[in-house]
């Protein structure tokens, strides 16, 4: 039995025919493939966040596990109330002020979501990105889990070709949008376990502007430093300790 080649990855530039490419998207999406879509921030890889193989087939591509689940990008912040099952004043706020843009919110899921990112512990990150493109994909496939196009460990994408070098042949259409600003990694908010809300990982948009709307957020800890005084130890030891919980893994976080 000859072996299943792969269709080579088709390649659209968004300013060229925009319509084109997010119908071509869209179907890749439908079909439970992985798509490449440049965002606000970095670009990002997507895939059907309803379905546990398209989901899959995006950690595969990043060679990451399912511990570090991507974000969920949808192209309106009124799709917020949709995802989650509670909305505290300040979380809301905060949507109201920064979104569409580089910020993240890991809320508590609607216990009859369906979605399939990975070990959320009925939590989900959500993000409504800043670029047209994105968003206009996002209007056709409904909600995307959407990472850093990129393999775990290597840069961040800010051009469809940085993208295409990374990640292959395991994407099915690459959405060529020019090369991004590359903001960096939007900011992480969890409220999930108060309503006051703590920064659990630092990005685009300072602590400062935050806690102008949110007055109560908690900054992100000081990393605890580790001394050490047996040179035999210093060989096992990390360098620092992370205190804040673990946060999904963006994106572009694209999210």
């Amino acid at each position: 039995m000859s072996e299943i080649v792969p269709a080579a990855p088709v390649v659209h530039h968004l300013l060229q025919d925009a319509d084109a490419g997010i119908v071509a998207a869209t179907e890749a999406v439908k079909a439970g493939d992985c798509v490449v879509l440049p965002t606000d921030t970095v670009y990002g890889i997507g895939a059907d966040a309803f379905s546990s193989q398209a989901v899959q087939k995006l950690l595969d591509a990043k060679k990451r596990g399912k511990d570090m689940p991507p974000p969920v990008l949808v192209a309106e912040p009124s799709m917020l109330r949709a995802l989650a099952s509670h909305v505290p004043k300040d979380a809301a706020a905060l949507a109201k002020k920064f979104w569409p843009g580089a910020l993240t919110l890991i809320l508590k899921a609607h216990k009859t979501l369906n979605l399939k990112v990975g070990e959320t512990d009925g939590t989900v990150a959500v993000r409504v990105p800043d670029h047209d493109g994105a968003r206009s994909l996002l209007r056709s496939t409904g909600p995307l889990a959407v990472s850093s196009a990129n393999v775990s460990g290597q840069p961040a994408a800010i051009t469809c070709d940085e993208a295409r070098s990374s990640l292959g042949d395991r994407v099915a259409v690459y959405l060529d949008g020019g090369t991004l600003e590359g903001q960096g990694a939007s900011t992480i908010i969890d409220f999930s376990r108060s309503d006051t809300g703590r920064v659990v990982r630092a990005g685009a948009l300072s602590f400062e502007e935050l806690v102008a709307v949110a007055t109560g957020l908690e900054p992100l800890p000081e990393p605890v430093q580790v001394e050490v005084t047996d040179e035999s130890a210093a060989l096992d030891a990390p360098d620092e300790v992370e205190s804040a919980p673990a946060a999904p893994a963006e994106e572009p976080t694209a999210g």
